[in-house]
């Protein structure tokens, strides 16, 4: 089976099993657990942070930095197709009485200044105190631009603003830019790291960030149900991924614009846009509904709706990628028959 509906289809490899089996645990919410503490480490070192948080999902780390950052009656700032406002069942307003502030985005990504400066509230008893800057970067694939992250995040601390950056798939970013993490961490004041998208992990994000702040965080992920116990094994995991598989991203980055290539020369279908491992594609109406068959009689699963996405992932080779793209070249060959 070919999976292109995202990158949290990858699996573990049998190193990263090996890793696993082989890893010391302890009580993680008792702080005993080596494993875990080797692995936060790791990659707060590797962040340039001063501390790190392992939880079980991306939307849970974002949910404990957005409560850690703000009180009841707060108000974050963040994009109209951003995860932490759109993707991740509204948590911030459900279970912190924090208000989101959406913007639209630029073509690029990013939220524009002049947007971000309009939205935030004066100090006043009528308005949502205004108190996060929360960005995203991979976003739609895309790399925000170095100097734009830079410019966005002064704005937010002249107006006294926090900085949250969801990076779901910053290690993409890190090395489409061939940039330090570290160096794309530094702007902000956490940062949300996914392990179980790209990187193959079965489960776990980790917050970085100043201890203060990670500790009201670690308060936060008692409250919503992810201290772990022997989370030993999962850092394991996700530890074998940072250490073996982020350079490896970049196959992804080459088999998604190989992927995008074949499809422009195919009939109908139009690829909107291809970054790091992500081909946007517009179908024809009259072809969703039989395409989707199609590739599902072959073995290929895609989300085939109007506005498509195909993501590449480690679990894919050239073979793979080229047997997606003989597949739709054999549906339109027939239709055209």
């Amino acid at each position: 089976m070919i999976d292109l509906r995202s990158d949290t289809v990858t699996r573990p490899t049998p190193a990263m099993r090996d890793a696993m089996h082989a890893a010391p645990v302890g009580d993680d919410v008792w702080g005993d657990d080596p494993s875990v503490k080797r692995f936060e480490a790791a990659v707060a070192k590797r962040a340039g942070k001063d501390t790190g948080l392992l939880f079980p999902s991306g939307t849970q780390s974002n949910l404990a930095g957005l409560l850690a950052h703000c009180q009841r009656g707060d108000e974050y700032i963040a994009g109209q197709q951003a995860h932490t406002y759109k993707y991740e069942g509204g948590g911030a307003a459900v279970l912190g009485g924090i208000q989101p502030q959406p913007l639209e985005h630029a073509a690029d990504g990013s939220l524009p200044l002049e947007r971000i400066r309009a939205a935030i509230k004066p100090d006043d008893f009528h308005f949502a105190r205004t108190r996060l800057l929360a960005l995203e970067n991979t976003i739609g694939g895309k790399v925000l631009d170095a100097d734009y992250v830079k410019a966005a995040t002064d704005l937010a601390r002249e107006h006294g603003l926090a900085t949250h950056l969801d990076g779901a798939r910053l290690f993409n970013a890190a090395v489409a830019t061939d940039t330090s993490l570290s160096a794309l961490c530094a702007p902000f004041d956490s940062i949300s790291l996914c392990f179980s998208k790209g990187l193959g992990a079965p489960m776990g994000s980790v917050l970085v960030g100043p201890r203060a702040l990670i500790d009201e965080a670690r308060r936060w992920r008692k409250v919503l149900g992810g201290g772990l116990r022997q989370s030993g094994i999962i850092a394991a995991a996700c530890h074998h991924a940072l250490d073996h598989h982020v350079a490896e991203l970049a196959e992804d980055h080459r088999r998604a614009a190989r992927l995008a290539q074949g499809i422009t020369a195919l009939p109908d279908l139009k690829v909107e846009r291809q970054a790091t491992n992500m081909v946007f594609l517009t179908v024809p109406e009259s072809h969703i509904v039989p395409l989707r068959a199609w590739l599902a009689e072959q073995e290929i699963l895609i989300e085939v709706l109007y506005a498509t996405r195909l993501v590449v992932h480690r679990d894919l080779d050239d073979d793979a990628i080229e047997r997606v793209l003989g597949a739709l070249d054999e549906y339109f060959t027939r239709r055209a028959a």
